[in-house]
């Protein structure tokens, strides 16, 4: 029977106890998602089973892997009654009815275990006939209970704040939009805040004469980045991390026995703890608190700075229309916000690898087994996974690129962003065009854009490595991987060379477009095949 896309067992109340109702549960697989064929994916594991009583969204402490192999095994084990409400919401297939119905089984089964265990342990103490008993101390009741509440389970460590797996929560847990939602809605709310303090759209007037615009909202790396390209960037990491953990990861090992050991999800988000812990670092106290510091707080209190004037420091050029104080809150509230998004933007790219890498290993440790079989079947997923990754690198390169125009821009001789692309897009076209000056100022952004580009080019690389897509797919891999070069030139020649904007424009365009179609009208092409062989 099946069940909101689980196969469903009804409660046989037929007597059994513990160990018989579990065994045979799992064997049938009870509560597992139906495969994409309507077919079972085969009997439980613990190590699945624990995966899966893990996601549970309001179970946070999990479940230790050693309670649930006690659960599999040929001893007088029971379970808690902690866990048999988890065990209760997997056989019940998240239908509170049915969740209901299989808690009384559970909790009946589980009474029924205990009182043949007592039982038996009655027998082999009148067996045993020993001369005087045991008195009963204070020491020893206290001994007594302390087995009794560890003789049915293995009690798990109490865990402390994990970064790694919260993190890993953000993107998997809950609704698929309320991370993008949230990234746009303090983008949002930076952009009303802009608006009260009266640097949504400043102009100002450099030495040299030039009239800049610096307001908060001509910022592409302020506006467009946390509006539009991080939410995306949110949601094609949250739809292939979904993918992978609810349905490929799961097809995968459907057909494995003893592997799953050592390939359980959680453990290999716990893998890259350091990782989490190291990029939460560099982007919270170097590229948050220090460049706040060093770019805004120390220009606004001595009066100037090496860096070019933006919305941040407005307050120094324009002291009549902010005061430094707020100007100090304002951009304090927008680094802090920039920061935690550029973590998870980096976290993201960490949770893409690990979808990487925990696939190769899965096909490293089934392969000399499956065989050629097994690739077959892990092909669809294989470049599904791609696209996914395909997707993000994209994204993550525009943004650094909206990063490097602004910085460039702020330096140049530009009245505004748009006014300065337009003119250095057309000035290939005038022959009498002069070559745009730049002040020599200090950009680090152009920096901290190199980085974002580089990092998200090195995951599109290692899944390039080792997701083997064979000969099948190897065009479109060649494809995305010419559109993610084109991309990363053109970020690397912004503001190199007058008509620099000719090349970023063009590989914009087909960057966005392989955003729609990453295999880039492979399926319209298989169609034209398919009819030329039917013809």
């Amino acid at each position: 029977m099946e069940k909101n896309g689980k196969i469903f067992v009804a409660p046989p109340k037929d007597g059994s106890d513990f160990k018989e109702l579990f065994k045979q549960l799992a064997a049938v697989g009870a509560g597992r998602a139906v495969g994409t064929d309507g077919f079972p994916q085969g009997p439980w594991t613990p190590e699945l089973l624990a995966e899966a009583i893990t996601q549970i969204d309001s179970n946070r402490a999990g479940v230790d892997l050693r309670t649930v192999q006690l659960w599999f095994q040929e001893n007088d084990k029971g379970i808690s009654p902690s866990n048999i409400t988890w065990l209760a919401r997997i056989f019940g297939c998240d239908d509170k009815e049915a969740t209901s119905e299989w808690l009384r089984e559970l909790s009946a089964a589980q009474s029924r275990l205990t009182a043949k265990r007592r039982d038996s342990r009655k027998a082999a103490a009148t067996a045993a006939a020993p001369d005087s008993p045991r008195p009963l101390t204070v020491e020893n009741h206290t001994q007594l209970v302390d087995d009794r509440a560890h003789e049915d389970e293995v009690v798990p460590q109490k865990k402390g704040f994990n970064l790694a797996q919260r993190s890993e929560a953000l993107f998997s847990s809950g609704s698929p939009l309320n991370l993008p939602a949230s990234a746009f809605a303090g983008a949002s709310a930076l952009g009303f805040l802009s608006y009260i303090v009266g640097i949504h759209s400043v102009t100002y007037s450099r030495p040299d004469g030039v009239v800049k615009q610096v307001g908060f909202l001509w910022a592409p790396n302020w506006t467009f980045l946390f509006m539009v390209l991080l939410p995306l960037f949110f949601s094609f990491v949250i739809e292939l991390l979904l993918f992978w953990k609810q349905d490929a990861r799961f097809r995968l090992l459907a057909r494995s026995d003893r592997f799953e050991r050592e390939a359980s999800w959680t453990h290999n988000v716990q893998a890259y703890s350091y990782s989490y812990s190291a990029v939460f670092v560099i982007c919270v106290i170097f590229a948050g608190v220090l460049q706040w510091i060093g770019v805004c707080l120390i220009p606004l209190l001595q009066g100037g700075g090496d860096y070019a004037t933006s919305w941040g420091t407005v307050a120094n050029v324009r002291p009549n229309l902010i005061s430094v104080p707020v100007e100090i809150v304002f951009t304090g509230l927008a680094y802090l916000y920039m920061c935690l998004c550029f973590y998870l933007f980096f976290a993201g790219l960490i949770l893409l690898h690990t979808i990487i890498h925990d696939f190769w290993r899965i096909e490293e440790g089934m392969m000399p087994r499956l065989g050629g079989e097994h690739r077959r079947e892990g092909g669809e997923i294989r470049i599904r996974v791609m696209r996914g990754i395909f997707r993000c690198t994209i994204v993550g390169v525009l943004v650094a690129i909206c990063m490097k125009v602004q910085s460039s821009y702020l330096s140049s001789n530009g009245g505004d962003i748009v006014t300065w692309i337009l003119h250095d897009l057309f000035s290939v076209v005038y022959r009498n065009h002069q070559p745009a000056n730049s002040f020599d100022y200090r950009m680090p952004t152009h920096y901290s854009s190199l980085l974002v580009a580089i990092s998200a080019c090195v995951v599109f690389l290692y899944g390039s490595i080792r997701l083997n897509v064979g000969a099948r797919f190897r065009e479109v891999l060649w494809k995305m991987s010419a559109v993610v070069a084109l991309l990363f030139a053109s970020y690397l020649l912004i503001d190199a060379f007058d008509g620099f904007s000719i090349l970023l424009i063009a590989a914009a365009l087909v960057a966005t477009y392989g955003l729609f179609d990453p295999e880039f009208e492979l399926r319209r092409s298989r169609k034209s095949e398919s009819n030329q062989g039917v013809s």
